[in-house]
This record gives structure tokens, C-alpha cells and sequence, in this order.
């Protein structure tokens, strides 16, 4: 295994790389080579393409075998701060026949290099915003998984980067590149459902992991704990809150509202007009799995928008959802509903209506790949990828809001022009930064 190098500091040190030409204008591989502009310090033309991996846990792991379904994609770096992550790395290189990667603990040593053309960000959480930042500033083009962070003003930092250094980032929800999923939502926004009112979203999972209380302790060797926390607060070690486990707890995550609530809220919103809500609410609580974790196992959020309702809902333990599906997307119009999930969609018809036939279509399949080759060909082509972030961050801010309706408990009034909730001031509070010394976010509004 190559050597591990490890964190000199905690600071924010850091080049910026300016890259001195343009990518090819107009160079579009929809199933080709990646193919750029030489410049200096550079690949040529027809080139590997080299991605640099911060975070190869399970989710990292498989954003790296589905990048290597590209033939020009070699990994030339991946850094993470548990040493056996790296060594997984390592072996899915040589497991695809692709160079030996070096591996770091800092991933601000991927940043620094000049021979990583693109970033892939599969972190925890509370480890989206910084390193998406820095790589815009560096110059990279960043593949980051979803959400886009913990809160709406991390995500606004980032989609303020990805402009001003004229990036291409694309958020990890590949359902926004599943054929038969697009093709409901295009149903939807045809007008063929008539005025659709109502829209819902659920997930309703059997599998998730209890948490039993155990006792703080010592992190395992060959981990960095303090570069894991990162810019969140410093805590004692605990296993419950750490590495699959993060997503339950606030200072990293938010929930099931976020780890599925960005996907399925993404799916409503692809048939909806794309406006903010106006107000939203929330409830719920740990009725379920009564163990350590902080996020409810059981919530419902209800969103005004301007012309529609959309409700999410999600509940751990139980996995028979609504309309018999474990998770879901419903669309109701005066014609008629649509359903929707990875199986397909099915449209039911109203029964005093005769303007339509009911349908069922099968699923598309994966669309990871299709998801992974949109943001390669828009890293040549400089065009804005099918999941652009400023969309991303609409959706993720969507999701924030229903966890911050739940925390508060209060119904928000949003002000989506100036990104404030307006008569709450406790949970306006939620919407910012505030990250553990030494670390900061450029661009945050409130840090």
C-alpha cells in the first residue's frame, strides 16, 4: 500500500490554483474520451482523467467504482482519516486495473495538486461544504454527494464558489437522472393530471441500525478523530456517532430528512414549478427506536407552496409505506395520481373521470452511471450538469427547513429572496455557520 501521509495542521492554509486556459469550447463526449485543452501543468488531449476521492467509506467506495464504469477515469489521490478506508481505496484501483492512488489523511493534499482535474466528495455531512469550497477555489470541479451540507448558508457558500470560480458541481442524487423518473415528472408537468394540489413523499425503512447506548472511549487505530470532527464540536469518541452511524445526530447531519429526504423531495420537485415554499411545519419524535440517537425516527413536514402542498413523511422500523411501497413519490391531480418509485410508475385514474387510461411503466434501472457520465460530459462541455447547484441547493434547503420547522417547533415563514426565516429568530439561527476554531467558510454569510 502506498504511504499514508497525515494532517500537518488544523489551519486553512491553502493555494489557489488558477488554471491559465479554458477547457475545449463545445466539446461534448456524450459516451467518449474526455477529451481537453492542453494548458499548463495539464493532461493533452485524449487523456485519463484524474479524480481525486475525499471520503472512501461505503457511499465514497461506490462513487469510485461507478466513475470507473468511465474508461479515462483514473484516481489519482484519495484521502481519508481512517487508514482502513484508504486501504479499501487502494485495492478498488488495482480491483479495476487503474494506477496505484496515493493515499493521504488530509484532503487538503488533494486540493493542492495540479494533476486532479475533478473532485468526488462522499464525506460525512458536516464535511460537504468546506472541501467543496476549497476545490472551487483550487480550481477543481467537484462531484459532492448529497446534501450539500448541514445547513442552507454552507449550501449558499457553496453554490456563491461554484460561480465565482466558474465550476462544474454536481450533487449526488442520481434519481435526478432516472429515465423513468423523468418521464413521470414530464407527465406531471404536461397538465395531462390537471391542477395537482398535492404532493408526497415518504420513506418508510425496516433496516435501520439500533443504537444502544454504549460508552465513550478510545477511536480505533489508524483513525484521526479530531480531523473527523472537523470544524464540528469537539466530543468524546463515541461509536454511535460515528462513520454509517453520523446521520443521526445534529452536529453532522440531518436524518432521515436528509440522507433520504433529499432524494425523494428532489423526485416531487422535478414535476412541480420550481419555486421556494412559502411556510413549512413539522412533528414528530423517537417513537420507534428509542435509543441515542438525536434525529426522530418518525416525522411528518408539510410545505406551502405557492399553488401546492407537499407533505414528507419517514418512519424507521416499519417498512410497508404508503400505497404499499417502502418509499415513494405521489403526485394527485384532478385526473388522476401518479406513483412512483425504483420499480416504476403507475398512474391511477379518478374514477368520475374518463380523460384518461391508467398506466404502469417498468423501472429504468440504475442511474447512478447516467448520473456520474452527465457530470463528465458538462466538466468538457462547461455546461451546467442535469442536477446544477443552484437546484441542489434548493432542494437541500427544502429538506433544512423541515428539520428546523421540527427543532423549533414552530411554522417558518420563509423569505427564499433573502434566505431568513422571518418570525422566528431561534430557528433563523439554524440556517447558519458555525464552525469549531480553527476552521472556516469562506463565503458564509453568518459564520
Amino acid at each position: 500500500m502506498n504511504k499514508i501521509s497525515s494532517p500537518n495542521s488544523s489551519t486553512l492554509s491553502r493555494r489557489d490554483f488558477v488554471r491559465t486556459t479554458a477547457l475545449a469550447a463545445g466539446a461534448v463526449a456524450l459516451s467518449g474520451p474526455f477529451i481537453r485543452t492542453a494548458s499548463a501543468g495539464e493532461p493533452g488531449a485524449n487523456s485519463k482523467v484524474r479524480a481525486g476521492l475525499i471520503g472512501c467509506g461505503g457511499m465514497g467506495s461506490g462513487d469510485l467504482e461507478c466513475f470507473f464504469l468511465n474508461p479515462e477515469v483514473d484516481c489519482a489521490v484519495i484521502a481519508d482519516i481512517d487508514d482502513s478506508h484508504l486501504a479499501n481505496g487502494a485495492k478498488l484501483c488495482e480491483k479495476h486495473s487503474r494506477p496505484k492512488p496515493d493515499l493521504v489523511r488530509d484532503f487538503r493534499r488533494v486540493l493542492d495538486r495540479k494533476d486532479v482535474d475533478l473532485v468526488i466528495i462522499a464525506t460525512p455531512d458536516h464535511w460537504h461544504a468546506l472541501p467543496t469550497v476549497m476545490a472551487c477555489q483550487a480550481g477543481k470541479d467537484v462531484y459532492v454527494e448529497k446534501p450539500l451540507a448541514t445547513t442552507v448558508d454552507e449550501g449558499r457558500a457553496m453554490l456563491t464558489a461554484a460561480q465565482k470560480h466558474n465550476r462544474i458541481v454536481q450533487m449526488g442524487s442520481q434519481w435526478k437522472s432516472c429515465t423513468h423518473i423523468i418521464e413521470a415528472a414530464e407527465f406531471v408537468k404536461s397538465g395531462k393530471l390537471g391542477p395537482v394540489s398535492m404532493v408526497r413523499a415518504w420513506a418508510w425503512l425496516d433496516w435501520q441500525p439500533q443504537l444502544e447506548a454504549l460508552p465513550d472511549g478510545l477511536p480505533p487505530a489508524g483513525v484521526d478523530y479530531d480531523f473527523w470532527l472537523g470544524p464540528a464540536p469537539k466530543r468524546p469518541f463515541n461509536p454511535n456517532r460515528f462513520h454509517y452511524n453520523f446521520r443521526w445526530f445534529w452536529d453532522y447531519a440531518g436524518g432521515l430528512m436528509t440522507d433520504w429526504g433529499v432524494h425523494l423531495i428532489n423526485m416531487a420537485l422535478m414535476g412541480m414549478p420550481p419555486v421556494p415554499p412559502k411556510t413549512v411545519c413539522s412533528s414528530g419524535g423517537t417513537f420507534v427506536q428509542r435509543d441515542s440517537r438525536e434525529t426522530p425516527d418518525s416525522q411528518i413536514a408539510l410545505y406551502e407552496f405557492p399553488d401546492f402542498i407537499l407533505e414528507w413523511e419517514h418512519k424507521s422500523g416499519v417498512g410497508v409505506g404508503l400505497n404499499n411501497r417502502s418509499w415513494g413519490v405521489s403526485w394527485s391531480g384532478t385526473e388522476g395520481t401518479i406513483l412512483l418509485n425504483d420499480a416504476g410508475w403507475e398512474l391511477v385514474i379518478e374514477k368520475r373521470k374518463a380523460n384518461l387510461e391508467p398506466e404502469k411503466h417498468k423501472s429504468s434501472g440504475d442511474p447512478r452511471p447516467a448520473h456520474v457520465r452527465n457530470f463528465l460530459d458538462c466538466v468538457v462541455s462547461r455546461k451546467p450538469p442535469v442536477l446544477n447547484l443552484e437546484l441542489a441547493h434548493h432542494v437541500s434547503t427544502v429538506a433544512h427547513l423541515g428539520n428546523i420547522a421540527f427543532r423549533s417547533g414552530s411554522k417558518l415563514v420563509w423569505d427564499a429572496e433573502k434566505e431568513r426565516i422571518t418570525n422566528d429568530s431561534r430557528a433563523d439561527k439554524l440556517l447558519g455557520v458555525k464552525y469549531r476554531k480553527p476552521w472556516k467558510l469562506p463565503y458564509a454569510k453568518r459564520a
